[in-house]
């Protein structure tokens, strides 16, 4: 059921644009407008729940840097996109090349995972940092890290 519940929710992919019209005391045809617009302008990615993959039983999360071999950026990118337990792959400047953010079951899996990611073609060094604790830990920018971003005051 859990999961069914999941799946729907990451398949409601707009919001009630009426009900928004309503509630922001403007016309519908502009919130579509400027609902378009924040989509194209990449401000909004999406609609689905911020799930915590703690709360599906991967309470260890890592950060793991690469340094890979030149010329295999893209083939590095498609293997760690085909791992299921990597969240995010940033591309980053210093001496490493890669940050992969994922999350495992256990320090077994752990182990596991980074074998996985040791068996991509490319890869020439690898460093793995667990986390301890995620203190401050935000899954996307709610309406008072809007403000702050954008300078705008909320009262």
């Amino acid at each position: 059921m859990e999961r069914d519940l999941l799946t729907a929710l990451f398949d409601t992919t707009r919001p009630n644009v009426l009900e928004l019209s309503r509630r922001l005391g403007v016309a519908r045809n502009t919130v579509q407008a400027r609902l378009d617009r924040l989509h194209a302008d990449g401000v909004v990615a999406g609609y689905g729940p911020a799930v915590r993959v703690a709360g599906l039983g991967y309470g260890v999360l890592a950060f793991v840097t690469l340094q890979i071999a030149q010329g295999t950026g893209e083939q590095v990118v498609t293997g760690l996109g085909a791992i299921p337990e990597v969240l995010e792959v940033h591309k980053i400047t210093g001496p490493n090349d890669l940050l992969v953010r994922l999350a495992t079951r256990s320090n077994e899996d752990l182990e596991r995972v980074i074998e996985q990611i040791l068996t991509l073609p490319g890869i020439t060094r690898t460093s793995t940092n667990l986390a301890l604790a995620s203190p401050i830990e935000k899954l996307s920018v709610d309406a008072a890290g809007v403000a702050a971003l954008t300078g705008e005051v909320r009262s």
